[in-house]
């Protein structure tokens, strides 16, 4: 069983969160925390932890902080933050403290499903041990941009939403649809659909460049590693 901690400042929500955990598969809530400290002080006690489900906004502090200290008491516990915080700041410093996905707030129990379903098939990754060919790589790597086709509303295409992901995620900056559309093979209005969906659903950042006159042009960036 992959043993989870649940830390959100809402104990109602801690509630539906672990709810939604002990539905999938082999995993189990083995504890709940509703502030930071809490939060490190079960770390400290708990036999055994494998994965938290971290908030950011807690009373006295935030998650990017809990995982900092966690790292820097020798915890390498794997850390998915489940949050509303969706400026890109945050979610660019928890890709900096190897934080492993970022589910935005509100969010469904399939899109939590399909996360700790990658999770899962990571570990299985991993722990297989030995050496990794390039192949084995790509799917360790790819267990971790699981997860995103079950979000899908009808009508949309996951192999053409799969194209947009993959094309922000090798980008080394931000893109416009025009720039998505060409890396793609895509039309510009269907590179544009796609984007503005995902960044309704916390998964791509939206900025804007503003040039000496016109509208200001829409640049997109992946946010979520999920």
């Amino acid at each position: 069983m992959i043993e989870v901690l649940i830390v959100d400042d809402d104990a109602r929500v801690a509630r539906v969160n672990a709810a939604y955990v002990e539905k999938v598969p082999g995993f189990r809530v083995t504890g709940e925390a509703h502030s930071a400290a809490e939060a490190l002080r079960r770390m400290e006690t708990l036999p055994r932890l494998d994965l938290v489900l971290m908030d950011h906004y807690l009373p006295d502090g935030t998650g990017l902080a809990v995982v900092q200290e966690m790292r820097r008491r020798g915890h390498q516990t794997d850390v998915i933050m489940v949050t509303a915080a969706r400026d890109i700041s945050t979610v660019r410093a928890a890709l900096r403290q190897g934080v492993l996905q970022y589910l935005v707030k509100p969010f469904s129990f399939a899109g939590l499903r399909a996360r700790l379903e990658a999770y899962a098939d990571l570990r299985r990754a991993l722990d297989r041990g030995g050496n990794a060919e390039q192949s084995d790589v790509d799917r360790i790597f790819g267990a971790l941009s699981a997860g995103i086709a079950p979000d899908l509303p009808k009508g949309h295409s996951p192999p053409t939403a799969e194209l947009v992901r993959r094309a922000l995620l090798s980008a080394e900056g931000s893109l416009s649809a025009q720039e998505v559309a060409e890396a793609t093979g895509l039309s510009r209005q269907t590179a544009q659909r796609y984007l503005k969906l995902l960044e309704r659903t916390g998964r791509a950042g939206l900025t804007l460049r503003y040039g000496d006159a016109g509208r200001p042009e829409h640049r997109y960036v992946w946010a979520t590693r999920a």
